[in-house]
């Protein structure tokens, strides 16, 4: 059975506020509504009726808040955000200061109108479920990371080789292999590939041969994407030009090399 939580407080409040800002009255009955909010619409004004909508959906027992909630700002987690347009730094403002909300009250948007709890208590982290193989919380680890790609790109690819990282630190751990001197991505991934078997040199099949180098590469790439790009060592002297398009394609590829180095680890396990 799903735990009912409510619209916190904050995160309500600023909804309704952005909600009111960027609709008019008929496209906010109207997202309400999709979002499947309790009742008809308020009277008032657009604030006025938003704050009330959302809090009569947090007393109606029979619905869950933040499934409301995770429609509700789906565009604005989501839409697409023309530089051009007057409006987009407030749009982009809007979508840093949800997250941040959500952040606040260990919550998390999750692409599709989502909306679940973080991972981050204290006595629970990325380490631990990676201990565990629990892929759908490392998938969130990655989704959080796309929700940084527009305001953020340089987070997103620091947060996706992060979390490559963690991957590969607990492999060499739980394998009880020889730690390399450096702790960086390229040397634990080298370590933790050759134990794996994902050689070229030892593969047979010529495609295959192909698709782990263009794996090994693409894991180098991340790597050095971050060290000279991301926000993990400053912009220096020069700064690469990320924009959302290269983050996207950064942690979309770090997602497919983390999820084959997690089956291969549990096929090796199994064998």
């Amino acid at each position: 059975m799903t735990i009912r939580k409510i619209i916190p407080a904050p995160l309500l409040a600023v909804c309704a506020e952005i909600a009111a800002r960027r609709e008019t009255h008929a496209t906010l009955d109207s997202l309400f509504t999709y979002a499947g909010a309790s009742g008809e619409p308020p009277e008032g004004s657009k604030s006025t009726k938003a704050l009330a909508w959302l809090r009569a959906t947090n007393k109606d027992a029979t619905i869950q808040p933040l499934d409301v909630l995770g429609r509700l700002i789906e565009d604005y987690m989501e839409g697409l955000v023309d530089p051009d347009d007057y409006f987009y730094k407030d749009k982009i403002k809007d979508r840093e200061n949800l997250v941040q909300l959500l952040g606040q009250s260990e919550l998390q948007y999750i692409k599709g109108g989502k909306i679940v709890g973080t991972l981050g208590s204290p006595s629970r982290t990325l380490e631990e479920f990676v201990r565990e193989k629990n892929i759908a919380s490392i998938d969130a680890e990655f989704n959080r990371a796309l929700t940084n790609v527009e305001a953020n790109p340089r987070e997103a690819v620091s947060a996706a080789s992060n979390i490559l990282e963690s991957i590969c630190k607990v492999y060499i751990e739980e394998e009880n292999l020889e730690h390399p001197a450096k702790q960086d991505l390229k040397p634990i991934w080298t370590i933790v590939r050759k134990d794996l078997g994902f050689d070229p040199s030892m593969v047979e099949d010529k495609d295959l041969q192909t698709v782990l180098s263009g794996m090994i590469s693409i894991v180098e790439g991340i790597g050095a994407l971050r060290t000279h790009a991301s926000s993990a060592h400053g912009a220096g002297k020069r700064s690469y030009k990320l924009e959302p398009r290269h983050a996207r394609l950064a942690i979309h590829s770090a997602h497919t090399v983390a999820l084959f180095i997690l089956e291969s680890w549990q096929k090796k396990k199994g064998s």
